[in-house]
Order: C-alpha cells, then sequence, then structure tokens
C-alpha cells in the first residue's frame, strides 16, 4: 500500500484522535521520567489539550463513552490548570 492510497482512508476524526493520545502520553512519559512535574502547568494543559482532542475525536464517531470520560478529564485537567495543587481556592482570590 503506498502512502496517497494510506491518506484517502485516514479521517480527520483519526488524526485528532492520534495528536491527543501522542499529547496524553508525553505528559505521561516526562512526568514517569521526572521531566515535568505533575504539578506543574505544562503538565495540566498538556491533558487537558489531549483529552480535549481526544474527547471532539470520539464525538466524531459516536462513540459517547468515551466523551464522557475524556470530557471528565479535561475537566479536571483544566480545574488544575486554573488552580495549581497545593492551593486552596482561596489563596488563589
Amino acid at each position: 500500500m503506498d502512502l496517497s492510497n494510506f491518506m484517502v482512508h485516514v479521517k480527520l476524526s483519526d488524526i485528532i484522535a492520534s495528536t491527543g493520545v501522542i499529547i496524553l502520553l508525553a505528559a505521561f512519559l516526562l512526568n514517569l521520567y521526572k521531566k515535568l512535574p505533575s504539578h506543574s502547568r505544562w503538565y495540566s494543559g498538556m491533558n487537558f489539550v489531549g483529552a480535549g482532542l481526544c474527547g471532539l475525536s470520539s464525538y466524531m464517531i459516536s462513540f459517547y463513552p468515551f466523551v464522557v470520560l475524556e470530557g471528565i478529564w479535561a475537566l479536571f485537567a483544566l480545574y488544575s490548570f486554573i488552580v495549581p495543587r497545593g492551593t486552596s481556592e482561596s489563596q488563589v482570590k
């Protein structure tokens, strides 16, 4: 199978999902190898974007259990981006 034939079969949802998974795995591996702490805004941001992309691609293919899973993941990641761990909401205001 040549590349042009392969690209005809790749859907936009596959590209979005693959991008989201790469971002999530990169954050996980960077954290695992102690290059990116789990309390950093970069880690939370990568989780938010990655989960958001995976949720969007799941919506595009009508796979709603993963829309819920990735949506919740994205919301928690967004919350930890806005309110960093180790601080309470009263300390942020």
